[in-house]
């Protein structure tokens, strides 16, 4: 057989095709099978959510105790998760919620409702065990955190971004400083207090005095 014949009896996937008949034959529907259950999704991030908060380490973890502790079977977990650094992916997403949109009023005030939902979530006691836990887990994965950071991390920090960029806009920002180096600066007081040092408080009225102490400091000169 020369290569254009070897080429006509192989379809666009690489199948050989025997004759006519079997050309026609349909291919496999892939959406054939029981469909996925949420339900089944949340018991086991939920479960692994409660492990977490009862001192469980990631070592301890197994994907058969997840399974025992969501009520589900180890074919269940493995069927949605190929292992349980990719668990650990989702029960870090299944925590965050969007920032809610700025009004666009006012620059400052857009701020501080960003670092005020900031501050609100590493008050919640799952997300200080889930940051405790999972990150130096995930972390450890280059292809899952870059993940995290580019579906998560990145989407909300875009948020940031796009109220300095109007801050500059409208002259309540100075342009001269790199923007995510500012982001930075509005940011990292409540990750420090909520990550590096947990037992720092994080009371009310917090995100106005970072807001305002670092807008004292970015605003343009003259």
């Amino acid at each position: 057989m020369n290569g254009t014949a070897a080429t006509d009896a192989t379809d666009a996937t690489g199948t050989d095709r025997a004759d006519g008949a079997q050309a026609a034959a349909p291919a496999p529907d892939p959406r054939r099978g029981r469909p996925r259950s949420p339900a089944a999704d949340t018991a086991i991030i939920e479960a692994v959510l409660r492990m977490i908060e009862d001192g469980v380490s990631i070592g301890e973890l197994s994907m058969e105790r997840i399974a025992r502790e969501a009520g589900v079977g180890k074919a269940t977990v493995y069927r949605r998760w190929p292992g349980k650094s990719a668990l650990m992916l989702d029960v870090m997403r299944s925590l965050d919620t969007d920032i809610p949109p700025p009004a666009g009023v006012s620059v400052r005030d857009d701020l501080v409702g960003i670092i005020e939902f900031l501050r609100i979530r590493g008050l919640a006691k799952r997300n200080s065990a889930l940051l405790r836990t999972v990150v130096t887990h995930v972390k450890a994965q280059p292809a899952l955190w870059r993940e995290y950071h580019e579906t998560v991390v990145q989407a909300r920090r875009e948020v940031l971004l796009s109220v300095l960029r109007r801050g500059r806009e409208c002259g309540e920002v100075r342009t001269d400083r790199d923007i995510d180096l500012l982001a930075d600066l509005f940011v990292g007081p409540v990750l420090s207090r909520a990550v590096l040092h947990e037992w720092a408080d994080l009371p009310e009225g917090l995100a106005e005095e970072i807001v305002d102490t670092v807008l004292e400091g970015v605003r343009p000169r003259g």
